[in-house]
């Protein structure tokens, strides 16, 4: 890719880490219209090499790697902002992701990140309601993929209710046909233990009501067209055409003798279990009918990159209802967060910080550093942290959430130990410095209020920083003085150095 699109946004892609597969999806941007150039994909069936303890093989993270490395040349040269890259239910699951993330963010030289179920939900439901035509109707979507299942209740480009089980067309194809034999009794069993965990949501479902199903995976694609080669429909799934479906895959024994029109060989291993899904489904919810949609995880990660790009970015919304929820003081959360942006460009250089990269996170610990105010005074910033880190946070990663925690529970009291910090990798060093940057904030502003509080002349090197107050200023303000005393014990326990004079 020509580097000539480092500077703008005319060019954005979405890669999707699945369980199954990985896709990427490239486009431009028109007029704030997305036009999709280019789609590549290939199954790499991550899920099939997590081991009884949650670890990816290096066989299954090579297939990944290749896969991603053929994805490499389209997105060559676009800037950080223009690619997204994420992924799902294999990469939650696994206690080595960080391993797999780290070579993965090597080869496509772009953060790659982790969305929580219900995060990968949301992004689902807003590739398919860009996709389908826009209607006043309530819709449910449903995703198979290879270690999940996602559902999604919505009305036109906003989500009701997203809620992830781990019920996939993989992972139960390792667990109820491992060797490939199909039998009514395994099959029984199959969706016998998808209706269980349908058993969590069904209510919820119900509830809200819809009117249309929709699928929106290679799954319920690929029975769609079995059903639609057979003459059976136009491509919808239907409770006649699964029955049918179901006749045949028993019949064939073995996935290896499945010859059904419509089934692609690389399709064959897990069209069992995901028939099985599919029909437990379709029980437990009542649906009739299902049509399928093109749109899905990756078209919402683009939709979700062009709302970010012009300033409709859903991760402002959460931090605004998360605020109010928790009854943040508001002005005060606006005064620390001034305080910290002016700071943070007054040490960027020294400190090797990216205002474009890493603002965000310190203005949004800025926000909610006080949220865990609203459980008790007593130990708030541990409570706030709690929150933060296990909230459905809409819009943020899996670490942003906990970068973001990581703030919110050092605001206060220790700075973030040597342990806590190695689980964030090459980000340890910034996200203390972002930390450190936050509570000078803070302090700045103890006295709630609009304070006359002076400017502050700044000196900082790689271990140290030095604050200037007015001459007099400290001595005639000695509450400040002691906080800052206290501070300076805090950071040295860090080997930092803080001086205030």
């Amino acid at each position: 890719m020509a580097d000539s699109h480092q500077n703008d946004f005319s060019l954005i892609a979405a890669i999707d880490l699945g369980s199954n597969s990985f896709h990427m999806v490239l486009a431009r941007v028109d007029q704030g219209e997305i036009r999709i150039l280019e789609r590549l994909g290939e199954k790499v069936q991550l899920a099939a090499g997590l081991d009884e303890n949650r670890m990816l093989s290096e066989e299954a993270m090579q297939r990944g790697l290749d896969c991603l490395r053929r994805f490499a040349q389209l997105i060559n040269g676009l800037p950080s902002g223009a690619v997204r890259i994420v992924g799902t239910n294999a990469l939650r699951e696994a206690r080595n992701r960080g391993q797999f993330i780290r070579q993965v963010q090597q080869i496509l030289g772009h953060r790659a990140e982790v969305v929580s179920g219900r995060e990968e939900a949301r992004l689902i439901y807003l590739g398919v309601s860009h996709t389908l035509a826009d209607d006043s109707g309530r819709r449910l979507v449903a995703d198979i993929g290879g270690g999940s299942t996602e559902f999604i209740v919505g009305e036109r480009f906003e989500s009701l209710l997203r809620e992830s089980l781990n019920v996939g067309c993989v992972s139960f194809s390792r667990h109820f046909f491992a060797d490939g034999k199909i039998t009514a009794a395994r099959y029984s069993q199959a969706y016998t233990a998808a209706r269980l965990e349908l058993m969590n949501i069904e209510k919820a479902i119900h509830r809200l009501g819809w009117t249309e199903a929709v699928g929106a995976s290679g799954t319920i694609r690929t029975i769609g067209q079995c059903i639609q080669a057979a003459g059976k429909g136009q491509g919808e799934v239907t409770r006649e055409g699964l029955q049918w479906l179901k006749r045949k895959v028993l019949k064939a024994t073995h996935v290896e003798k499945l010859d059904i029109q419509g089934l692609k060989a690389d399709r064959q291993p897990i069209l069992p279990a995901g028939l099985a899904i599919l029909e437990a489904m379709f029980d437990a919810l009542g649906i009739e009918s299902m049509a399928h949609s093109e749109g899905a995880l990756r078209e919402g990660v683009l939709y979700d990159l062009l709302g970010r790009q012009q300033h409709e970015d859903v991760r402002e919304r959460t931090l605004s209802a998360l605020m109010e929820r928790y009854h943040v003081d508001m002005e005060q959360a606006a005064r620390v967060e001034a305080k910290a942006q002016r700071l943070m460009h007054k040490v960027d250089e020294q400190w090797h910080l990216s205002v474009s990269k890493q603002a965000d996170l310190l203005i949004w610990a800025a926000r909610v550093h006080e949220v865990g105010l609203d459980i008790a005074h007593h130990q708030f910033h541990k409570h706030g942290a709690y929150l933060i880190e296990h909230s459905d946070l809409p819009g943020f990663s899996r670490q942003d959430q906990q970068a973001l925690a990581l703030l919110v529970r050092g605001h206060r009291r220790n700075l973030p130990n040597a342990e806590r910090l190695s689980e964030f990798g090459d980000d340890a060093g910034t996200l203390l410095r972002l930390c450190m940057i936050l509570r000078l904030a803070i302090l700045y502003h103890h006295i709630r209020g609009n304070q006359d509080m002076p400017e502050l002349a700044v000196e900082a090197g790689q271990d140290y920083l030095i604050l200037h107050f007015p001459e007099g200023w400290l001595e005639a303000n000695p509450l400040t003085q002691a906080d800052f005393d206290q501070e300076a014990l805090y950071w040295a326990k860090a080997s930092y150095r803080l001086t205030v004079r």
